[in-house]
């Protein structure tokens, strides 16, 4: 169990983040309800789009502070939101049974509920995969990461249960993420390598810790003071895991627990590339972005999607040289960033008028 101040929500006075009010001011949507009643499967995201244009500034009309933002508390099924059009603002309510209102203000209270039924700010199941696997490696990672340099039994692959044998496994930390790096990420305009996206292989749990061979078990062909790396067990895998795979240290799955809001500053950024490879992504599909934690950029960004339209030649009834004009950028969705490295950061595509292709801009909001 878990102790939710559901006070949170009331809609207490508070300073917006820096910034927030830039989009302009608050449009409700044209068939806004007065209330909403949460049920299971709801997103913060997609309540706030019974009521506005623009559902990902939930947290202005929620009056949440910028610490609020950073942790956000959370909303249950059954409980009702209740829009005041004099603001806009939204508030909790709670349902009254017989004559009484159908709402009424709640006061500072405990609410305690299990950690599942909470109503996340967007959809996990879309992002679940991608908040424990590497995905982006750096040069400098890989060059400390451990290598597989061994199998069971000289296997060419192995999967659950199996041993891997691998150097470079720091003592004292138990769980390993596997990976094998892949194709390198390149910002589309400059070439610049940015990472290298990793294949996420699978986990391993160190069975007994890398040592030397001692003089009672040396042999002729092994000397005392030989190498003698870790064994893991394979606990899982998504891929068949073989020599020269990498490991990096199994981190906790971070919960994208904060809620949208625009940048600070200005944002100029391009996708890099579409997970999985297709050609262009729509709603809930992922993007690599060529921003990351050395542009500020942090989870719970928003940023919009805008077309390249690229460049047009046009000569005036074919005389003289021609003209190249630069044709505008189009807006036609938005991004949230869910997982953020130093050069690259990932988003989930929330709302698209088309799909999404590499080279498109990302801008502020």
């Amino acid at each position: 169990m878990i102790r939710i101040i559901s006070a949170l929500f009331i809609g207490v006075a508070a300073l917006l983040p820096a910034g927030a009010g830039a989009a302009g001011p608050i449009r409700l949507a044209d068939d806004a309800p007065d209330s909403h009643v949460v049920v299971p499967g709801d997103t913060l995201w997609g309540i706030s789009g019974k009521f506005l244009r623009e559902p990902w500034r939930w947290p202005e009309v929620w009056r949440l502070n910028r610490e609020q933002i950073r942790n956000p508390h959370l909303i249950y099924p059954g409980q009702i939101v209740v829009l005041d059009r004099n603001g806009p603002s939204l508030k909790l309510g709670r349902p009254l049974g017989g004559s009484k209102p159908l709402y009424e203000k709640r006061f500072p209270q405990v609410h305690s509920e299990t950690a599942q039924t909470a109503i996340q700010s967007i959809p996990l199941r879309a992002i679940a995969p991608f908040l424990v696997q590497p995905l982006v490696v750096a040069d400098a990672d890989d060059a400390s990461a451990g290598i597989v340099v061994a199998t069971q039994e000289g296997r060419v692959f192995t999967g659950p249960g199996d041993i891997i044998f691998a150097t470079r496994i720091t003592p004292g930390v138990s769980q390993w993420s596997v990976y094998r790096k892949s194709k390198p990420l390149k910002d589309p305009v400059t070439g610049e390598i940015l990472g290298y996206e990793a294949a996420y292989l699978g986990q391993a749990r160190v069975a007994s810790e890398a040592g030397v061979v001692s003089a009672e078990a040396s042999l002729p062909s092994i000397p005392p003071g030989s190498p003698v790396p870790a064994s893991l067990v394979v606990t899982s895998f998504k891929q068949e895991i073989g020599k020269g795979d990498r490991l990096l240290p199994a981190g906790r799955p971070e919960l994208p627990s904060y809620v949208p809001h625009a940048p600070d500053t200005e944002v100029s950024g391009r996708v890099v590339s579409i997970y999985n490879g297709v050609e262009g992504a729509g709603r809930y599909n992922v993007l690599a972005l060529s921003v990351g934690k050395r542009d500020d950029i942090e989870v719970g960004h928003v940023l919009a999607l805008h077309r390249n339209r690229g460049q047009s030649e046009y000569r005036e009834d074919n005389v003289g040289p021609a003209q190249r004009y630069v044709l505008p950028e189009q807006r036609y969705g938005l991004v949230f960033v869910f997982r953020v490295f130093e050069r690259v950061a990932y988003a989930l595509v929330m709302e698209s008028n088309g799909p999404a292709a590499v080279a498109d801009s990302v801008r502020r909001p």
